[in-house]
């Protein structure tokens, strides 16, 4: 197996000088020095010419590349790679316009090549939450102070989302966050949501005042902040306060209008998984994000479901 101790781009791109090695580090992420076939795992496995290998039970031929994002692209898996390592290990992510700056190729498809490593990013937003686990949710769009007087929306203030998406997540205290795009902050949009990913056992569920939250008490040791009364930690418990995740709340904010200026509620939750990868891996070295996400890259998306 190749070494990837790698610590820099210019590391990246000594290790995997030519095709091949990257074909052979793909292969051993994805397998393990055991080939499966991806059309039928319990199959017997031939090695044939070219990098390919054919599943005895179906005739099929395939490769390291066949059911992963890399798919059908004409795209060298040495510019994969790179991209791959640019995006997980940029704090903020990286604009289609500047990833195709970086490897030399259109706009068009870096952004195709961005969509296909923000769907594997998903991997990282289905965590079973314990402990003590903060609830929130919050709005993306811009803000109405902000536009034309042409453009400004009206009883656009607070909690109303005529002109933003919301976006509800869990995290736990020293751990990780989930976060999902939701079509309201209803109590059937939000509940649903907090009982599938927080276990029922977990010691402190801690929300604010929003009726979304109303009745489960009834299945965790529910704690809430009033933030109507401008309480933002409770005068009883200091250690009860949604801060961590309203603090993530800027930063995914922070990316959405820093970096990629627009983003359309179709795609929101893909740039939200990309977010909660990158929170979650935060305290990880760049190598391993990248060797994380070649491990995961068996998700196929196909052009016509990016656009």
């Amino acid at each position: 197996m190749l070494s990837t101790n790698i610590k820099s781009v210019f590391e990246l791109t000594q290790i995997f000088s030519t095709e091949q090695d990257c074909i052979d580090y793909l292969e051993e992420r994805r397998w393990e020095g055991i080939v499966e076939s991806p059309f039928d795992s319990l199959s017997q496995v031939y090695k044939c010419n070219k990098n390919r290998y054919k599943c005895k039970n179906t005739g099929k031929y395939f490769n390291a590349k066949t059911g992963t994002m890399f798919e059908n692209s004409k795209i060298s898996l040495r510019k994969w790679f790179l991209a791959i390592w640019l995006v997980t290990s940029h704090k903020k992510g990286i604009s289609s316009l500047q990833l195709a700056r970086d490897l030399g190729i259109t706009q068009k498809t870096a952004w195709f090549m961005l969509q296909r490593i923000r769907a594997c990013f998903g991997i990282e937003n289905s965590n079973e939450l314990e402990g003590v686990v903060e609830c929130d949710e919050t709005f993306i769009g811009g803000k109405n102070k902000n536009r034309h007087k042409d453009k400004k929306v009206a009883n656009s203030q607070g909690r109303s989302f005529k002109d933003k998406v919301p976006v509800m997540g869990m995290l736990q205290r020293g751990g990780k966050m989930n976060a999902f795009v939701v079509g309201d902050t209803k109590r059937n949009s939000i509940q649903p949501l907090v009982c599938r990913y927080v276990n029922p056992e977990t010691t402190v569920l801690i929300s604010d005042e929003w009726l979304g939250y109303t009745g489960l008490n009834k299945y965790y040791d529910h704690r809430i902040i009033d933030h109507s009364k401008k309480e933002y930690v409770s005068l009883q418990d200091n250690s009860i306060h949604t801060n961590n995740i309203e603090g993530s709340w800027n930063i995914l904010k922070k990316s959405v209008s820093g970096m990629y200026n627009h983003v359309s509620k179709k795609h929101l939750q893909k740039y939200v998984d990309e977010f909660v990868y990158r929170f979650n891996l935060r305290k990880v070295t760049d190598q391993e994000k990248f060797r994380y996400l070649l491990s995961n890259s068996n998700v196929r998306t196909k052009y016509r479901e990016l656009c």
